[in-house]
């Protein structure tokens, strides 16, 4: 394996993370940040000093690079990594288009690892695409494998196959420890994605459809102390995207469609129920819009293949700005914060956040609400 010549298009979190981990094993990695010409070489060593994307990029170490199209054509193995930050129906044209730009100078006898979620039947196009593109035939010319990242901790048990073809250098490069990465056809691999996604939303949407029935203190501080209160907003929209491009996969309503519709709708509900709970906070303590600051913090990771949180935030924040003229979204919540002439709202969307929230907070003019499932409010 040592030398295997590897290309990762999209300088995002989970594209450096395995980047990284195929560098240290040997491999010849070289990755593309998207908004640059060139492709960068990355070393075992780099690899080791900078440990994320943001590292790398503070310290802009200086790196051997060369023309995009260069490293692509001498790619064994290329995998698709970029960062999507378009929303709707426009994110499908997004995806495509960079696909393209991905594969256009891929040579014969090279693979391509397509590492998004691409629900039912989707990476049919992208074969069909690779082929329009390639002018190769994928499973005799070009290999083509699915493998859709999402927890950085946990990365997929299978690699999605044309026809289940195995490949030893590509198993080698993926696995961490000493489970070895297992070989399926690629719907396989599809339906074992659509599995983790739906049972994980389903479970969300459970605690969330319950957590809004309730009323009175005494049943929500019986339910506050149990584990689920550790789920925050930015445990809610993990892997949305990938249950919203399930839901793409279908045209007429079934059973799927209305679990994934419900656990969509599930969260929109709790977003209502927390602007709810911050408009009855006001009310509460007499607070007049005009003299209150809603202050968000949520620590986001901007280089994240999906851009969910991102765009949640800016979706929270324009609708609470219906409400009261000044809200804001903080990355880490600092001093400012706890100095305002004005009463403070700070609503506290990870776990990370309430704990430097806890940390930092003084006697001030503040009340912190947790964007938990039962919205708990502490003064």
């Amino acid at each position: 394996m040592g030398g295997a010549k590897v290309v990762v298009y999209g300088l995002s979190t989970e594209g450096y993370a395995i980047a990284c981990q195929m560098a240290i094993k040997g491999a010849d990695v070289y990755i593309i940040d998207e908004s640059t010409p060139s492709a960068i070489s990355l070393k075992a060593e780099i690899a080791k000093t900078y440990p994320n994307v943001s590292s790398l990029k503070e310290d802009e170490p200086l790196l051997a690079m060369e023309p995009i199209d260069t490293a692509i054509s001498k790619a064994q193995y290329l995998f698709f990594t970029p960062r999507i930050r378009k929303t709707g129906q426009d994110i499908k044209t997004e995806i495509h288009s960079k696909f393209k730009d991905a594969t256009t100078s891929l040579k014969k006898n090279s693979s391509v690892i397509y590492t998004l979620p691409a629900g039912f039947g989707g990476n049919n196009e992208n074969i069909s695409l690779l082929e329009h593109v390639t002018g190769l035939e994928v499973g005799k010319q070009i290999s083509y494998f699915y493998y859709p990242l999402e927890d950085l901790n946990q990365q997929p048990k299978f690699i999605g196959s044309f026809n289940g073809k195995e490949d030893s250098v590509l198993a080698d490069l993926l696995t961490t420890g000493k489970k070895e990465k297992k070989f399926v056809a690629i719907s396989s691999s599809e339906h074992f994605h659509a599995i983790n996604v739906l049972s994980r939303f389903a479970s969300l949407s459970s605690i969330l459809e319950v957590c809004r029935y309730v009323q009175d203190d005494i049943t929500k501080n019986d339910l506050s102390s149990d584990d689920f209160q550790e789920i925050f907003l930015d445990n809610m929209i993990s892997g949305l995207f990938d249950l919203k491009s399930l839901g793409s996969s279908f045209e007429s309503a079934n059973t799927l469609m209305y679990l994934i519709n419900g656990s969509v709708k599930g969260i929109d509900g709790y977003i209502k129920k927390l602007i709810d709970e911050i408009r009855s906070t006001l009310k509460k303590n007499d607070l007049k819009a005009s003299r209150t600051k809603i202050a968000l913090s949520w620590t986001l990771d901007q280089h994240e293949m999906r851009g969910d949180k991102i765009e949640m935030l800016q979706n929270l924040t324009s609708r609470l700005r219906d409400y009261i003229g000044d809200v804001e979204a903080y990355e880490h919540p600092n001093s400012d914060l706890f100095h305002s002439d004005k009463t403070t709202i700070i609503v506290a969307c990870s776990k990370i956040d309430f704990e430097n929230i806890e940390k930092n907070k003084q006697d001030a003019n503040i009340i912190v609400i947790k964007a938990n499932p039962l919205c708990e409010i502490i003064q």
